[in-house]
């Protein structure tokens, strides 16, 4: 029999059961969608976050304190809440010595409720001196940055962003008020543009940005820095940048021996590296457990395809006594459970790419978020070949089982 006439006699057989066919199919549509959608979805988010994250600038260098031992993408203790107090305003100042570095600044954070009138709101304060602003592309949309002069007077100034100034404020004009953290007064003298999320996650819309010599010694009670932000020069090499600053601060804190770091240092290719290996580790782990329905879908083509030998025996038997061999009848069968999977796949693509398009829609339209549209090519190939592969897999042994049929046995079978 040709491969033709074998694909149409599969076909027809398929078409006489249609709904069986439909249900068939099912498994085959939910896990192939299943799978469409965590990739695209996984890597619209890999996108999105490591696109955050690259907008922070991609000449910055940030130090924490506490070391990572040798591997890159280990945790310092700093963030496993361990308090280390190895950053000190010394070493900022030698940094800002080094030629290959434009400016540097400490950093104090902290989760604080910021009050104005009868409202309040729990907002995430970020201390720094006046050169945060233009090493992190701040913007003002109302008033001005404060200055380094504030920052040396110890001026009780604050710059908020615009979502917190909205909860704050409403429609009033914030710059001039006073708000409170803490019982300590600022007055707010500037309100950011919008700028999304920023480092390790923080809201920058809805933070409140201060005068480091205020915030150390009045909001947090500290004489070191959580953290250092670093600005490299434009005409330097991050990764030479970054080597002197391990250099600066090895002297600063009279270390030797390389594997005593008491800091760690991370430029921006590092973040999106970690963050890349996170999200796209993550993506495969969720895709691994969406496939598992792929299985659940062979084995049910599998039974309905034992199913399908045992009510077509003595149709088998009948084309065996007329001079079908065992790889013609063995060829049509899995025909059969190919064709399904493969069109159980194609399906399932189609339903996925919606699924994704009506996400990406509600994401855009009903949120801020910038979520951009991502259709991996890679998920269509896959989903091809699992929905193939499955089908071979699935089908080959019932297949093989109607070869193996006596056609006397078969033709007298009721």
């Amino acid at each position: 029999m040709r491969l033709r006439d074998t694909l149409a006699t599969a076909t027809k057989s398929l078409s006489h059961a249609r709904m069986r066919s439909f249900l068939t199919m099912l498994g085959i549509v939910i896990g192939i969608s299943s799978v469409i959608i965590l990739m695209s979805i996984g890597q619209s988010a890999q996108d999105f976050i490591i696109g955050q994250v690259q907008g922070v600038g991609s000449n910055l260098v940030f130090v924490v304190p506490g070391g990572s031992g040798d591997s890159k993408f280990s945790a310092p203790a700093s963030t496993q809440g361990i308090v280390i107090k190895t950053l000190v305003p010394q070493d900022v100042q030698a940094l800002t010595r080094e030629p290959s570095i434009k400016s540097a600044t400490g950093e104090v954070r902290g989760l604080e409720t910021v009050i104005y009138g009868d409202s309040n709101v729990n907002a995430t304060y970020e201390a720094a001196d006046a050169s945060i602003f233009p090493m992190r592309d701040f913007a003002t949309q109302k008033g001005f940055p404060f200055t380094k002069e504030d920052v040396a007077g110890y001026a009780h100034v604050a710059v908020i962003g615009y979502k917190l100034a909205d909860t704050l404020f409403g429609a009033q004009n914030p710059i001039g008020k006073s708000i409170r953290i803490k019982n300590v007064s600022f007055r707010v003298v500037g309100v950011l543009e919008s700028k999304g999320l920023g480092p390790l996650g923080v809201d920058q819309d809805n933070e409140v940005i201060l005068p480091i010599t205020v915030a150390q010694t009045q909001l947090a009670g500290l004489t070191y820095y959580q953290d250092l932000i670093i600005e490299a020069q434009p005409q330097y090499d991050i990764n030479f940048v970054k080597d002197r600053i391990i250099s600066v601060l090895r002297q600063q804190h009279g270390i030797t021996d390389p594997n005593k770091d008491d800091f760690t240092v991370r430029t921006q290719a590092d973040s999106v590296a970690l963050l890349g290996t996170v999200t796209s580790t993550l993506t495969i782990f969720l895709t691994a457990i969406a496939a598992i329905s792929l299985i659940v879908g062979g084995i049910g083509i599998m039974n309905i395809m034992f199913v399908s030998v045992t009510e077509r025996t003595r149709e088998i038997g009948l084309r065996k006594a007329l001079g079908a061999t065992d790889g013609e009848i063995t060829q049509q069968f899995l025909f059969e459970s190919t064709i399904l999977t493969v069109a159980g796949g194609a399906i399932g693509i189609l339903l996925g790419a919606l699924i994704v398009t009506l996400i990406w829609l509600g994401v855009t339209r009903f949120t801020t978020i910038a979520w951009s549209f991502d259709f991996p090519l890679s998920a269509i190939l896959i989903a091809l070949f699992v929905s193939s592969a499955t089908g071979i897999v699935f089908g080959l042994y019932p297949a093989r089982q109607a070869a193996k049929k006596s056609p006397i046995e078969a033709l007298r079978y009721e």
